[in-house]
């Protein structure tokens, strides 16, 4: 596959206007002076940490680490945030995904191999793959969205994910971006070959309350927030009236899958009030 070029990329450093970028200054240093420097981690050390090449384009990199909050709080231009190399890396991961798939899987069918890939490219595996490879320690984020855990949010990590399989892509080719997503995405891949990958959290909540006698789980969607292009949705799940996991995502049906596995995740805790058990002692 010829290498594409990236000419619409402009690169970051030179469109980060009047802030100033200090190494190894904390957030907690910002606040204190009140100043307009900002906290600039080592984009050579994240590149390396990432298991990415030497000639790994930082500039790229770094606006692949770049929320839309840290943008619109600095007052920098729209363009310098992450989302057009998320548009980018979203489809690069598709293809690459694709391939490996058809390559690993010669015997299954167009059909399940679609089955196989939408599983691999949800947020909640998104998440899991960002989670795994440390991207949180790395984010540019507003105060706000920093303050409020922005760093762990699985929508946040997903989009940058997908952003930085772009920024890998422009700077390094077809054979660069393979070799990080076939790294990256080495052990979920590996969990789904061994048939360990089920994201239906949804039906498995539902199984597990129906085997114990209770009606299926009501799903709510108590906060909308966002761009109107790429909304998050907050979801809570809840049975007998109570809570028993929340959930975001880019849509209702991710959300809800998400608040169905902090549910699962979290079964011990409303699991015996399910089943009508005592709660035991604590020793």
């Amino acid at each position: 596959m010829r290498r594409l070029q990236p000419v619409l990329c402009v690169p970051v450093i030179d469109r980060f206007g009047p802030v100033r970028v200090v190494r190894g200054r904390t957030a907690s240093d910002n606040r204190a002076t009140g100043s307009n420097t900002v906290q600039e981690p080592d984009w050579a050390a994240a590149r390396n940490a990432l298991g990415l090449p030497a000639d790994q384009d930082l500039e790229l990199l770094r606006q692949a680490f770049c929320h839309g909050s840290y943008v619109r709080e600095n007052g920098l231009p729209p363009l310098s945030s992450n989302q057009r190399l998320e548009f980018l890396g979203d489809a690069v991961l598709d293809l690459v995904l694709a391939e490996q798939l058809y390559q690993t899987y010669p015997s299954l069918s167009e059909g399940e191999l679609t089955k196989l890939k939408a599983g691999l490219v949800r947020a909640e595996a998104l998440h899991r793959v960002a989670c795994e490879i440390g991207l949180g320690q790395w984010v540019l984020l507003g105060q706000g969205e920093a303050d409020g855990g922005g760093n762990k949010k699985p929508s946040i990590l997903s989009d940058c994910l997908e952003a930085i399989i772009a920024a890998v892509y422009l700077s390094g080719g077809w054979d660069a971006v393979c070799e990080f997503i076939g790294s990256a995405f080495a052990a979920i891949m590996e969990d789904l070959g061994a048939g360990r990958l089920n994201f239906d959290h949804k039906s498995l909540l539902q199984e597990l309350m129906q085997a114990n006698g209770s009606r299926p789980p009501v799903y709510r969607t108590v906060e909308t927030r966002g761009q109107a292009h790429r909304p998050t949705f907050i979801v809570q799940v809840s049975f007998n009236g109570h809570v028993i996991g929340s959930g975001e995502g880019n849509s209702k049906q991710e959300a809800e899958q998400a608040a169905a596995g902090a549910a699962l995740a979290s079964r011990d805790e409303w699991l015996p009030e399910l089943r009508g058990e005592e709660p035991q002692p604590v020793d």
